[in-house]
């Protein structure tokens, strides 16, 4: 385990994002320097300033030569986004689903619920492989399911999804670390895979079979795979029983939020995007247009957030400081965010993280 003291400086590019977004990383920000930790903070502006190619450009420059960023979330203004998952290859979205107390969860019994979502980031049904249906015809598609061929001449639009070995091995092998690193840490030690691999043949079994092979090169680990209609029901009847939960990309982005709705809401639900040479972190709620400027975004997701890249930098003393200080805020339930019952501002949060580091 590092020390603050034996980590070497950092260098972290901050994009605050859109809407209400910058908000909630403007209290991060509040916190992560009372910290005085030894990392060089690179601060771009709001999404709403991002009207020239030239901010897109000194962005991505800048990411290129930062340790990881700290970022908001967009609307569609702060366009970097594309290059920090794409370009950077960050191609496991890290959900972490866990209960503290005082969070306002809707389930009788949440205590304890402390599993990860493991998304796949990079392909499936995202690569904006879509269209007009008669695009399809010089490939006279045929159903298999139908037995039929496909009528394109229907006013209609297809949408295809990619699922490849290598980046299914790639995610389902950072599944399996990371939950022997929470098996170490006393964790279960279990890998959960889930996708729809009974009616997609193909595409959804091929990852299903790809992720039971990775796994299969970690005998201390316990594997176990569910249909994906089949595991949304068990989030919110026995989430206990998870601990390290890999997906394909559209189910994931789906079901993270459907997992944080079980432990108090999008508010408390952070999130890090990991490649094997970068990784960048935001919060899961999105930018929140309809609350912008009345300082009440809840900035909880974006401080587990910074807490999760803290760790990935190396300051793990710093990243247990800054979580064990948000759990402190929600025990004494005080100064809570109205999403959270509370009537708080958001600055008011941040000083109450603060006061508790």
């Amino acid at each position: 385990m590092n020390t603050e003291a034996e980590v070497a400086r950092k260098r972290v590019v901050v994009l605050p994002g859109d809407d209400a977004a910058p908000e909630a990383v403007g209290a991060t920000m509040d916190v992560l320097r009372a910290m005085k930790l030894d990392i060089e903070y690179i601060e771009f502006p709001t999404g709403e300033h991002w009207v020239r190619k030239e901010t897109e450009a000194k962005a991505r420059e800048a990411i290129d030569n930062s340790d990881s960023t700290l970022f908001g979330s967009t609307s569609g203004k702060t366009t970097a986004i594309l290059y920090l998952r794409w370009g950077k290859q960050t191609y496991a979205n890290v959900r972490p689903c866990r209960y503290l107390k005082g969070f306002r969860s809707p389930l009788k019994n949440p205590d304890n619920i402390d599993y990860v979502i493991v998304r796949e980031n990079l392909e499936d049904a995202y690569l904006g492989l879509e269209g007009p249906l008669e695009q399809l015809a010089p490939m006279k598609p045929y159903s298999r399911i139908l037995r039929a061929p496909i009528d394109t001449s229907a006013n209609g639009r297809y949408s295809i999804k990619v699922i490849t070995e290598k980046n299914t091995r790639q995610v389902a092998r950072f599944a399996c670390e990371l939950a022997m690193k929470r098996k170490r840490a006393g964790g279960k030690g279990k890998v959960t895979c889930t996708s729809k691999y009974n009616m997609l043949r193909e595409a959804d079994e091929f990852f299903r079979r790809i992720c039971e092979e990775t796994a299969k090169s970690y005998p201390e680990l316990h594997y176990e795979n569910f249909i994906v209609d089949d595991f949304a029901r068990r989030i919110v009847q026995s989430p206990h029983d998870f601990d390290v939960v890999v997906m394909p990309n559209l189910y994931g982005d789906i079901l993270s939020d459907a997992a944080a709705g079980t432990i108090g809401g999008l508010g408390v639900a952070p999130s890090g995007c990991y490649g094997d040479h970068y990784a960048y972190f935001e919060s899961v709620p999105g930018t929140a247009p309809d609350i912008m400027g009345q300082h009440i975004i809840n900035p909880t997701a974006t401080m587990l957030s910074a807490a999760m890249m803290l760790e990935y930098l190396g300051f793990s003393d710093a990243a247990k400081r800054f979580e064990e200080a948000v759990r402190k805020v929600y025990a004494e339930g005080r100064v809570l965010t109205p999403d959270q019952g509370g009537n708080a501002k958001t600055d008011d949060f941040a000083r109450a993280v603060i006061a508790n580091l």
